[in-house]
């Protein structure tokens, strides 16, 4: 379970120096929060939000704030019957951040960030490394203990819970061989050598388990 406490002081660190209005610093919060911890969610929830942040604090990003935004926004919007979360995710984000003393550019590098996650198996440029930490510890829990992975691969089929099964094991599996014939996984040297090899054994076993 996320630690709210704390969730709620690292935002006020990352938005106060950027949003003078501190109503809306709150507003935004509370919006956040409630989104990620929405009826539906069992793993887009404030805990994935909560371990990118701690896995990011561990990597040398060129611009941590935009990264942070980035994290922050990018399931804020999910539903998994739609194929525009991280459109909508990106806009909530520039619609709080109009109100801020970032500027446009950075504003519209966090609304591309969340775009990027659309598609994780999709070419992305090798020298922009910042986005591509960001997408490594998106999909980080891949690479988990083969126990956390068996958790997460049951809260993404509670996620799609109105899909019957004879649907959602053809899709799943379609995307689990996407990503198991992606010659690259994780995109930085670190989370490579670290969390390749797992990934890659517990996208098999789940791929075994759906028939």
């Amino acid at each position: 379970m996320a630690d709210l406490p704390a969730l709620a002081a690292r935002w006020q660190r990352l938005t106060t120096p950027l949003v003078p209005d501190a109503a809306r610093r709150e507003v935004a919060f509370l919006k956040l929060t409630a989104a990620y911890e929405a009826p539906g969610r069992h793993y887009h929830t404030l805990t994935h939000l909560e371990n990118l942040l701690n896995r990011l604090d561990a990597v040398p990003l060129l611009d941590a704030a935009v990264v942070q935004l980035a994290v922050w926004f990018h399931d804020a919007v999910y539903n998994p019957l739609k194929s525009d979360n991280e459109a909508r995710s990106a806009t909530l984000a520039l619609d709080f951040l109009r109100h801020s003393t970032l500027e446009p550019a950075r504003q519209q590098r966090v609304a591309f960030l969340i775009e990027r996650t659309h598609d994780h198996t999709q070419p992305q440029p090798a020298d922009d490394t910042d986005l591509l930490y960001f997408l490594d510890a998106d999909l980080s829990i891949l690479g988990a203990s083969p126990a956390d992975y068996r958790a997460y691969a049951q809260q993404v089929r509670q996620e799609y819970r109105l899909v019957p099964d004879l649907l959602y094991r053809p899709g799943r599996r379609k995307v689990l061989g996407r990503m198991l014939a992606a010659p690259v996984l994780f995109q930085t040297a670190e989370f490579r050598a670290e969390l390749d090899a797992a990934a890659r054994r517990n996208l098999a076993a789940e791929m075994e388990e759906l028939g």
